[in-house]
C-alpha cells in the first residue's frame, strides 16, 4: 500500500442475486466492474470459511480455519459447469432480496449441491484430472476437514470431544475404518472445496486483471469445535479428555463490566514455537492463497493475551499471558517477505503492541465513527492525528452505518462533528461528509463500507457484536448500485489522489 488508494467493505454474502445470499455467480463479478468503474483498487471481505446457524451464522465462528463456505458457491456457474440444468434452479423458493434469509437458504442451497455432486460422479471422468489436483495440493488441510465434516453428521452433531474414544483421540486405525465406511461422505466433502476453489479462483482472478485487490479477514482463535482443533490437539491448551483448560476473552473495560468471555481454546505457543509456528504459515499462506493482503482480526492477541480459566462465569478473573510474537512476526516474514498484514488494533492498545506493529511496519486501522467523542482534538482518529501507514475506516462491519451512527449520536458528538467540518450537517447527507473527509486523509488506504456509499441506516448494519441473531444478513440491492454514486466517487477519488495512475477523472 505504497500509493493512496481506495478500498469498499462489502462481504459476498451481501450481493445481489436471485438464490437468497451473494454468491461468486454473476453479480459478484457485475460488482468488480462496478468497483472498476468508480476507480476503487481494494475489496474487503469477511471470512470465507464455512459458517453455522448455531453460531448465529457469523464467519467469525467456523468448523474449519482453512475451508470455503458452502454457501457461497454460485448455482449459475454450476448450470455453466454442466453440474445443474436451468429447471434445478427453478425450484428455487421466493427468497427475500434486501437480507439473507438462513433458514431457507441453507436447505436450498445444499439441496443443489448435492444434485451437482451426483451428477459429478456420473462425469467424473471430465474432472478428475483437476480435482485430483485440487485434493492433492490442499491435502494437508482437506482430508482432517472433511473427515471432521463427515464424523459430525456420522455421530449426529456431536462435539469431537463426545465421540468415541478411539475416533476422539484419532486412533489410526479405527479413523481409517470409519473413513471407509463414510467414503461417499468424504467425497462429497471434497466435492464442495473443489467447486468453491474453482469458482474462488475465478473470481479473485478477475479482480487482480481489472486492479483490484482482495483483503480478507483472518480470524485470531479458531472454535473449539473445529476441524483444526481435533486435528492439532497439541497445539492448544486442553485436558487430557480435549476441553480447553483456558478459554478467550478480554478483561473488563468502560464498555463491559465482566469482560468478554469469548470461549476459545487458546494457542499453546510454546508447542508452536518448538515447531517454528509451522501450522500458522500453513494457514496464513492459505489465507495468501485466497486473498492479497490479510485483516489480522484481534491482532493484540499475538502480542499478549486475557486468558481465563475454564468454566468461569465471566472474563473478570484472568491473567495476561505474552505471545513470542517477534520471533513468530520474523519467521512469518521470512516465509512471506511483504508481510501482507493489515493489524487490527482498534480498543485499548498497549505500548507493546504499538511497538510490535512499529518494529514490523504494520498499518492499524483508524476508524472516523471513533473521532468525535469529548477527546477532541487529541483523539487518534481524528484524521488531523492520523498517518500514512494506516487504513482508514468510515465504520467496519461490527460498526452502525454512517447515517444510522449520526442519528443515534448524542447532540455533543453532533455538534463537535459539525464544527470539525466547519458546516451545518444535514442528516441524509452526512454519510459524503464522512467519506469525504475519509478520502482526504493522508491515510495511505481509506476502505468505504458500501452501506454508507449508498446511504442507509441502521437497518442495514451488518453486525451488532455481543448478539447472536439478527446479524450477517444484509443485502444490496441492484438498483441501489447507481451511477450518480459511482460519478460522485470517482470524482472524489480524483480530487484526494486515490484513483490508479492509469485512471482519469470524469
Amino acid at each position: 500500500m505504497k500509493n493512496r488508494a481506495a478500498g469498499i467493505l462489502c462481504h459476498i454474502t451481501s450481493l445481489p442475486s436471485p438464490f437468497g445470499i451473494g454468491d461468486f455467480g454473476p453479480h459478484a463479478f457485475a460488482f468488480i466492474d462496478y468497483l472498476h468503474r468508480c476507480g476503487l483498487n481494494y475489496w474487503q471481505i469477511l471470512p470465507l470459511t464455512p459458517t453455522n446457524p448455531v453460531s448465529g451464522n457469523s464467519p467469525y465462528s467456523s468448523a474449519s480455519a482453512f475451508a470455503g463456505n458452502p454457501l457461497l458457491i454460485s448455482p449459475d456457474a454450476l448450470v455453466e459447469d454442466g453440474l445443474l440444468d436451468a429447471a434445478d434452479l427453478a425450484t428455487a423458493p421466493p427468497f427475500p432480496e434486501e437480507r439473507v434469509d438462513f433458514s431457507s437458504v441453507i436447505p436450498f442451497k445444499f439441496h443443489l449441491l448435492h444434485i451437482a455432486f451426483t451428477n459429478f460422479c456420473r462425469s467424473r471422468g471430465r474432472w478428475e484430472e483437476e480435482f485430483a489436483m485440487f485434493c492433492s495440493a490442499q491435502a494437508d488441510w482437506l482430508e482432517d476437514t472433511v473427515a471432521f465434516r463427515a464424523f459430525k453428521i456420522h455421530f449426529d452433531q456431536k462435539s469431537w470431544v463426545d465421540w468415541p474414544e478411539a475416533i476422539k483421540m484419532r486412533h489410526t486405525k479405527e479413523v481409517s475404518r470409519l473413513k471407509k465406511e463414510l467414503t461417499e461422505e468424504l467425497d462429497y466433502g471434497r466435492f464442495i472445496q473443489f467447486i468453491f476453489d474453482r469458482q474462488w479462483t475465478l473470481l479473485r482472478k478477475t479482480c487482480n486483471e481489472k486492479g483490484i485487490r482482495l483483503i480478507g479477514d483472518i480470524p485470531y482463535y479458531v472454535n473449539h469445535d473445529s476441524a483444526d482443533v481435533w486435528s492439532h490437539r497439541d497445539l492448544f491448551q486442553l485436558d487430557d479428555d480435549g476441553r480447553p483448560l483456558v478459554v478467550a476473552g478480554v478483561p473488563p473495560d468502560y464498555f463491559s463490566a465482566e469482560g468478554q468471555l469469548w470461549g476459545n481454546p487458546i494457542y499453546n505457543w510454546e508447542a508452536l514455537q518448538t515447531r517454528k509456528f509451522d501450522w500458522w504459515l500453513k494457514r496464513l499462506g492459505h489465507n495468501l492463497y485466497l486473498y492479497d493482503i490479510i485483516r489480522f482480526d484481534h491482532f493484540r492477541g499475538l502480542v499478549a493475551y486475557w486468558e481465563v480459566e475454564a468454566g468461569r462465569p465471566n472474563a473478570v478473573v484472568g491473567q495476561w499471558v505474552k505471545v513470542p510474537v517477534v520471533e513468530f512476526l520474523q519467521t512469518v516474514k521470512k516465509k512471506f517477505p511483504d508481510l501482507p498484514i493489515i493489524a487490527e488494533d482498534l480498543g485499548v492498545i498497549t505500548p507493546d503492541v504499538e511497538q510490535v506493529m512499529k518494529q514490523f511496519q504494520l498499518p492499524g486501522m483508524k476508524v472516523l465513527q471513533f473521532a468525535f467523542d469529548e477527546s477532541l482534538p487529541h483523539n487518534a482518529y481524528a484524521p488531523h492525528n492520523h498517518i500514512h501507514n494506516c487504513v482508514l475506516y468510515v465504520g467496519t462491519h461490527d460498526n452502525d452505518t454512517a447515517q444510522g451512527w449520526f442519528s443515534n449520536a448524542d447532540e455533543s458528538t453532533k455538534s463537535r462533528l459539525g464544527r470539525y467540518i466547519g458546516k451545518w450537517l444535514q442528516e441524509n447527507e452526512v454519510h459524503w461528509d464522512l467519506i469525504r473527509m475519509g478520502l482526504a486523509s493522508v491515510a495511505d488506504l481509506t476502505v468505504l463500507c458500501l452501506q454508507d456509499l449508498i446511504g442507509l441506516g441502521t437497518e442495514a448494519k451488518m453486525n451488532t457484536p455481543g448478539t447472536l441473531n439478527g446479524n450477517w444478513g444484509w443485502r444490496v440491492l441492484e438498483e441501489q448500485l447507481k451511477p450518480e454514486i459511482e460519478a460522485k466517487l470517482h470524482e472524489m477519488l480524483f480530487l484526494y489522489g486515490r484513483l490508479s495512475p492509469d485512471d482519469s477523472c470524469c
